[in-house]
């Protein structure tokens, strides 16, 4: 009898998944460093450090979703993985995000909470990444 490979919760993120997100997200990351670098001139010296600090942090896991595609693409347990790469995307929209918005926006508009919780979640990839190296979801 073949031993069954656990399957994932969300059945259809996978390597190529991944590194889809990790691509476009890391685009991105560069277009809007580009524009707090260029455009938010205008910007206080305050915002204009959250706002690069936002998209420092947002490219960083962009990478780190290609490191982890890469992972996925021979990972034996995938599971720990995969709830990373969903705990980093959320952390790039929740921490981040917020940061631009408040920043082009002017006014804070989003609860006080949605940036720390943000946070939490990259901090939550980064301790499941350690779970699936420990588990053995070596490349």
């Amino acid at each position: 009898m073949m031993p069954v490979k656990p399957k994932s919760p969300v059945r259809w993120l996978n390597g190529r998944v991944v590194l889809s997100l990790g691509a476009v997200l890391g685009g991105c990351g560069v277009v809007l460093g580009a524009i707090g670098a260029h455009a938010l001139t205008h910007l206080s010296p305050a915002l204009q450090d959250a706002y690069q600090t936002a998209a420092w942090y947002h490219l960083i896991h962009a990478v780190g979703l290609l490191a982890v595609g890469v992972w996925l693409r021979t990972a034996p347990h995938p599971l720990w993985l995969c709830w990373a790469a969903l705990a980093w995307v959320a952390g790039i929209v929740l921490f981040s995000g917020s940061i631009y918005l408040h920043a082009l926006l002017g006014e804070r508009w989003l609860p006080g909470w949605v940036t720390p919780l943000g946070g939490l979640a990259l901090i939550a990839g980064w301790v499941m990444l350690a779970a699936a190296a420990w588990r053995g979801a070596a490349p």
